[in-house]
């Protein structure tokens, strides 16, 4: 982990900065995300681009043939219900994961190519992944973030967007604590927007320097 305001910057030449960000649910990923796009980082998430995967005919299908029609029903995959069904076992979730991981592996591949061809281009491209350090996929990126949260206001963020099984959601990831020691940088989200993108700011800056 490296506190905010003491690393230094990564010279990368004219790579274009290629960043994780990662934090626990509530913790305010995608505000940061948000964030990060206002600062002129191009961003993605990881979240949405599964969000796109569920809407594929590919997709439904093979969710459906798995677990039944009740969990894609229509033309739309029924997260919830997915998710009471795929993660009751560790077999099942590792089968989800071998169809979704693969196929937002490729999205975010492509995203990035076109980055690097475009002109002007961002000052970095920023890729949000809940399960980042879980999938051992931070290797893949040239620094990562952890946005951090006080437990209760965690709860509180997550209570207020309807998240009920925070609990057991939280039981598959890191704690917030193995996040941010694995992390290059750890921001903490306790106050405002603007004091989150003050700090997100500073991060960018040791990054593209």
């Amino acid at each position: 982990m490296t506190p905010l305001g003491a690393a230094e910057p990564l010279t990368r030449d004219t790579k274009l900065p290629f960043i994780g960000l990662t934090g626990g649910i509530g913790a305010g990923k995608s505000t940061a995300l948000e964030a990060l796009s206002r600062l002129g980082a191009a961003v993605l998430s990881t979240d949405r681009v599964v969000h796109e995967l569920y809407e594929s005919r590919e997709v439904r299908q093979a969710v459906a043939e798995r677990f039944g029609e009740a969990v894609a029903p229509g033309t739309t995959v029924d997260r919830a219900a997915l998710a009471a069904r795929a993660f009751s076992t560790g077999y099942d979730r590792a089968w989800l994961e071998g169809l979704l991981w693969p196929r937002v592996g490729a999205r975010v591949a492509d995203w990035r190519e076109q980055l690097e061809r475009a002109s002007p281009r961002p000052r970095a491209a920023v890729v949000e992944v809940p399960l980042l350090f879980e999938a051992e996929m931070d290797g893949a990126f040239d620094a990562t973030i952890a946005i951090v949260a006080d437990e209760a206001l965690r709860a509180q963020r997550a209570g207020g967007r309807g998240h009920e099984a925070l609990e057991e959601r939280a039981a598959r990831q890191l704690t917030q604590h193995e996040k941010a020691q694995r992390a290059t940088f750890v921001v903490v989200n306790d106050g405002t927007v603007a004091g989150l993108e003050s700090k997100l700011s500073a991060v960018l800056e040791k990054l593209t320097r």
